[in-house]
């Protein structure tokens, strides 16, 4: 919901410019517009056939979004005990709540069960012991689902890539029937769909549908070998746009592909988007403290840094920077770097920028996902603000962290 009249960038209705002077920078906008729209573009693909959207929200996680999307009507994926608690502190429904991950602990197991979510994907056979052990233990039976890994590449980053057999996440699809089969033996767990996902910030579908074809095929075996299969969880990990030209799958459209696989299955369908959701509803405002030169290097120096947004370096990725007032000036080739003492500490390398001075206020675009969630304190700077905008009106959702919080907790 980006966009600039005459000079100044807009979010929705709302001039950044005017966002950064009152809240100060850094700190990251969000579009609830861009939220909404993006969340019912999932819901009203999927029409008539039965479904949840459930938003991963490790993407982000601040409460103000979760509240809108629970508000939508939208189920969760969580990966902790740490997001159910903001998910029900966010009013959102515990029996759409899907809890993966693949190191649960007994303390998470017992919350979500207390809690009633809907369902555990499970990712071993002894989490599958554990949470059988811990339903017994209340009485109760909880439902599962395992994440099978189909060894489909989706080619993507390494770190953000998840199904393949070199990857930590699932169980072996060929195993998978085997595992159904032992968990007959745990009375307290019922057997109620099956679960994949194959990685984040995939731009071509096509493994996502081969994917899918073979968990689909799976869950048919189960069902025809007596287990009560009701849902295929499907993950998440649709791509977004993140450079200029590049293109990113339409989720409509995208959905309609799985509709014409699924429709005749009879099962419920579950979704794990997050970044589809968020990551293009998301700007990180900061001010360009310095401009400085070393020999023919150029570098902009802001006040936004590796801790605040650590995917360019950490994934070496790329993240438009826009002036939020443009200049008729001549472009420059700079680094844009923050004030962490590392050489690692960059948002932009070598990148064709408009022509900035010390004090101009910069966008850096498409940081709604996974943004301020890996934000961190090192060098001890406080964590940035956060900012909603709701048409022509925005609201700070989370406050700048002051000198104090960073200590908050300590002893001396």
């Amino acid at each position: 919901m980006l966009r600039y009249s005459r000079a100044d960038l807009y979010s929705e209705d709302v001039p950044l410019a005017d966002i950064a002077a009152r809240v100060g920078t850094p700190a990251f906008v969000y579009s609830s517009r861009a939220i909404l729209n993006n969340y019912c573009a999932y819901h009203e693909a999927f029409a008539e056939l039965p479904h949840t959207v459930c938003y991963a929200v490790k993407a982000n996680s601040s409460l103000a979004v979760l509240r809108l999307l629970a508000d939508a009507g939208a189920g969760f994926d969580i990966v902790s005990g740490g997001e159910l608690f903001r998910v029900l502190k966010a009013g959102g429904n515990p029996n759409k709540v899907v809890f993966s991950g693949v190191g649960k602990t007994a303390a998470e197991v017992e919350y979500a069960l207390e809690s009633g979510i809907h369902s555990f994907n499970c990712e071993s056979e002894s989490e599958l012991a554990l949470i059988n052990a811990m339903a017994a233990r209340r009485g109760t039976t909880a439902g599962f689902a395992i994440r099978v890994n189909p060894d489909v590449d989706p080619s993507t980053h390494p770190y953000i890539s998840t199904g393949l057999s070199e990857h930590k996440f699932g169980i072996p699809i060929a195993d998978a029937i085997a595992v159904y089969e032992r968990s007959r033996d745990l009375g307290n767990l019922s057997a109620e769909g099956v679960s994949c996902h194959i990685g984040s910030q995939i731009l071509d579908p096509t493994p996502i549908l081969e994917a899918v074809d073979k968990v689909v095929a799976l869950a048919g075996s189960l069902r025809n070998a007596g287990f009560p299969i009701r849902h295929l969880d499907l993950g998440g990990g649709l791509g977004v746009a993140y450079r200029p030209g590049e293109e990113a799958p339409g989720i409509r459209e995208f959905i309609q592909g799985l509709r014409t696989r699924l429709g005749a299955s009879g099962l419920c369908i579950m979704v794990e988007p997050g970044r589809s959701i968020v990551g293009q509803a998301g700007v990180l405002l900061t001010r360009v403290l310095y401009r400085k030169k070393n020999g023919d290097k150029e570098f902009v120096v802001v006040d936004a840094a590796m801790n605040d947004l650590i995917r360019p370096s950490l994934y070496r990725a790329h993240h438009e920077i826009i002036p939020l007032r443009r200049r008729n000036l001549p472009r420059i080739t700079a680094d844009v770097v923050g004030p962490i003492c590392e050489t690692g500490d960059f948002l932009a390398r070598d990148r064709e920028i408009d022509n900035v001075l010390p004090g101009d206020f910069l966008a850096v675009c498409t940081t709604g996902a996974y943004g301020f969630v890996l934000s961190s304190n090192y060098n001890s700077r406080p964590r940035a603000a956060e900012v909603l905008v709701e048409g022509d009106r925005s609201r700070i959702i989370r406050n700048r962290e002051s000198y104090e919080d960073l200590i908050r907790g300590e002893t001396i």
